[in-house]
């Protein structure tokens, strides 16, 4: 039977994802609840949307940005309001199920067919907005946005998958549509599932494909101004404020700069930053938003981060590892006091080879197995090897130790977090450690490029953004990760990808004139956090308390080594340590949570 109660109890645990209207609607056997952040069709864009007859209606989170585009495409049909969501109900009745396929933007969304009795639930393409999903015992499907929701319901599984935890321990963060529970799926970008009576099936909609190849140079630089300039100006649509997330690095300083050459207005920028230089990009966000007359603000984090972290773990519903997520909520909680809607740099290295491991793959094949092995063990023989993560010194060793391995596992020997050998030695059960499998499908940089894509872009970046942001009822949206930009970067040229260390040689160049001299020719630095410092610090009581916690999962002996090596400065483990820390506080704030039922 309905049970609006129960869909009452999940939208309470996601008001601050839409704090400005919300209901709980049903439907025959079907109850649909929502949460809505007005940004577009701020007075008609109510939810849920439904066809003329009202046979057909659905509830939508995210943005389409070709919603004027269907308007027009639909205007044989009655379509309510301004705005994107109304469109939903008449492309299906157009389209049916794979009406997904014709949404260009960020978006999970559900709709309920009542003369079929069926539900289609769908998620956008690269996997920007969550959808995750159930079976309850009784056989109800259940979904929402976050996990959160969905473990305010009484009956739902909370067994922790321990094979999940052991991926999470490698990558700092759960793959593939698993969760960190048993029984708790995600839908995985783009894809639909249709469900009906007691089964369900899972399709893709869409697939990665290159883009076609040019001819010359200039015509592939051409292309990418137009390319990013057009994603860039139709995730300017908005009725409300908006603003960017400017870190100073090349992909978040070219948003600004196509935000600027595009707006009446001074953009609005937020930049965050440490007083550890090591760590800290704020002038190179200066010299961007001096240049081109942003109003900025600026954010130093000197907050208590150990009393900082609950606000983090209650937000964070599924394990992640990522630190950069602690500055990131920190600065979207600066940035919606000003805007409801900020662009950011996300997935400027996944669409357009930025990232360091890409060239340390190819050199990894270039070096013999013996002399790798000889060569690692001379490098760690070295302190700085040990004690420094960014030292030249330590991604030498990792850089050897990859080229140790077969070419199948090179990849995951460079993401690696907790490698094998070291999570066998963690886990009560050393059988449990399983290896890691990243293997490109594809030769060359695209290889990489797709299998980044599929796995660490969805696991963790987009994890990281959504969570972060909507936790403060912050709307992001990343023009990089539009699927035609993608598209456009996996087809260049391997010349235009990388040279000799240097990643993203096409964006560099063909936005080599709108930027700072010191900005264009930055390399990639990551938001890095200083994880050495604070489990020294601020976090080391902390994390004594904390991981001193024996739920029999992992050996008390090998938690302190990493401890007392790490405060000894014999190693730096700061990554492996918010890694277990991170662990630890999801398992307390959400999986041994006492369930909230709301009631009418």
């Amino acid at each position: 039977m309905p049970n609006p109660e129960r869909v009452d109890a999940m939208r309470a645990a996601l008001v601050h994802r839409g704090p400005d209207e919300g209901s709980t609607d049903v439907f025959g056997h079907c109850v649909l609840g929502h949460q809505r952040l007005k940004v577009i069709d701020l007075e008609t864009g109510y939810q849920p949307v439904s066809n003329e007859s009202g046979d057909v209606v659905a509830v939508f989170n995210g943005e389409a940005y070709n919603f004027r585009a269907l308007r027009d495409e639909l205007r044989a049909h009655d379509v309510r309001g301004t705005g994107d969501t109304p469109v939903l109900p008449h492309l299906y009745e157009e389209s049916g199920p794979n009406f997904a396929s014709r949404l260009d933007g960020m978006f999970a969304l559900a709709l309920w067919d009542a003369g079929r009795e069926r539900l289609v639930l769908a998620r956008d393409r690269l996997g920007k907005k969550p959808l995750l999903w159930t079976r309850l015992p009784d056989g109800t499907l259940a979904f929402a946005s976050e996990l959160k929701a969905l473990l305010r319901l009484p009956d739902v599984q909370r067994e922790v998958e321990l094979d999940a935890i052991d991926a999470y321990l490698a990558l700092q963060y759960v793959p593939d549509d698993r969760t960190g529970l048993s029984g708790i799926r995600k839908l995985p970008p783009g894809h639909v599932l249709v469900a009906e009576g007691e089964g369900e099936r899972i399709e893709p909609y869409w697939q990665l494909e290159p883009a076609e190849p040019s001819t010359h140079e200039d015509d592939w630089l051409e292309r990418v101004r137009s390319t990013v300039g057009d994603a860039v100006r139709k995730r300017l649509v908005a009725d409300v404020p908006l603003g960017a997330l400017l870190s100073g690095g090349l992909d978040s300083s070219i948003v600004v700069a196509l935000m600027a050459e595009a707006s009446p207005h001074p953009v609005r920028t937020f930049t965050v930053g440490f007083a550890d230089e090591r760590y800290d990009e704020r002038s190179h966000a200066r010299a961007v938003a001096e240049r081109y007359g942003t109003t900025h603000e600026e954010l130093e984090i000197e907050e208590d981060v150990a009393a900082a972290l609950p606000r983090l773990a209650a937000a964070y519903d599924e394990p992640l590892g990522d630190e950069a997520a602690f500055p990131t909520f920190l600065i979207a909680e600066q940035a919606r006091r000003h805007v409801t809607v900020a662009l950011s740099g996300d997935g400027g290295d996944e669409a357009f080879a930025g990232y360091e491991r890409y060239v340390a793959h190819a050199l990894a094949a270039r070096i013999p197995t013996p002399a790798a092995r000889v060569g690692a063990a001379a490098v760690r023989a070295f302190p700085g090897a040990r004690r420094e993560p960014r030292s030249s010194l330590h991604r030498a060793a990792r850089l050897l130790d990859a080229a140790t391995e077969q070419p199948r596992d090179r990849y995951a020997r460079l993401m690696e977090v907790f490698p094998l050998p070291l999570r066998r030695a963690l886990w009560a059960e050393p059988t449990r450690a399983r290896p890691t499998i990243l293997e490109p499908v594809h030769e060359g940089i695209a290889g990489l490029q797709l299998l980044d894509i599929e796995t660490y872009l969805p696991g963790d970046l987009l994890l990281k953004a959504d969570i972060a942001t909507m936790a403060h009822s912050l709307e992001l949206r990343s023009p990089f990760l539009d699927h035609e930009v993608v598209a456009l970067g996996l087809a260049l040229p391997d010349s235009l990808k990388v040279r000799r260390r240097e990643g993203k040689i096409a964006l560099r160049r063909a936005f080599a004139d709108a930027l700072p001299p010191n900005v264009a020719a930055r390399g990639k630095t990551g938001f890095g956090v200083p994880l050495g410092r604070w489990f020294r610090s601020d976090l080391r009581e902390t994390a004594r308390d904390l991981l001193a916690n024996d739920r029999g999962w992992f050996r008390p002996a090998a938690v302190r080594q990493l401890l007392d090596e790490h405060e000894s400065g014999h190693a730096d483990h700061g990554h492996r340590l918010w890694c277990l820390l991170m662990l630890e506080l999801w398992v307390r704030e959400h999986v041994e949570a006492p369930i909230l039922v709301a009631t009418r």
